[in-house]
């Protein structure tokens, strides 16, 4: 009887650790699949910005290192490394950039009178929405996972498998900045 006592409570630990387990996959693959549709609305954005800048340097010919600026930055996204904070500082660096432009265009009416201006404007927003969408999204699965990987008694499975806290995708920091720094305005050399 005392065998049979003990193979229960033998079986009984082996589900439970198989359970918290198998919840810090699932929270973990859904992390991953947030931050996958984070990165799909990004290059969305991405994409869009040639056709911006190309639309903009017409009009803005004493403008051109607000425009290198978002070149640059563009650039620094495409070459940033795997990880989130990486990821996020260039795409920080690059919303940066962008709301420079956003302020520079604002001096030129001509420009945003532009048709196709507009139509690229409104597609820039509808993806931004997106993109603060999805790294909410994103973000409430990385404080799911962060959390259940902390709590006792997961944390004894959690630390057993390296499970480890996770970056959150925080972009509003260099947001803030480029709006309390509006770029200076030059007309004519």
């Amino acid at each position: 009887m005392e065998f049979i006592g003990f193979l229960v409570i033998i079986l009984l630990l082996a589900g439970w650790f198989i359970m918290i387990y198998n919840n810090l996959i699932a929270l973990r693959e859904k992390r991953k699949q947030a931050f996958s549709d984070v990165d799909v609305q990004l290059k969305q954005r991405y994409d869009l910005i040639p056709q911006l800048v190309e639309t903009v340097k017409g009009y803005m010919s004493h403008e051109k290192e607000v425009l290198e600026n978002v070149t640059a930055a563009r650039t620094g996204v495409k070459n940033s490394g795997d990880s989130v904070a990486e990821r996020a500082k260039a795409e920080s660096a690059l919303s940066g950039a962008m709301m420079n432009l956003f302020a520079v265009a604002e001096a030129y009416p001509d420009l945003k009178a532009n048709e196709n201006f507009q139509h690229l404007m409104d597609e820039l927003s509808d993806i931004e929405d997106k993109i603060a969408a999805a790294r909410r999204f994103f973000n409430s699965a990385t404080q799911k996972l962060n959390v259940a990987a902390q709590q006792f008694p997961a944390v004894i499975v959690a630390n057993m498998f390296g499970f480890t806290t996770e970056d959150f995708f925080e972009v509003e920091p260099a947001m803030a900045k480029a709006m309390a720094e509006p770029p200076e305005v030059k007309f004519g050399s």
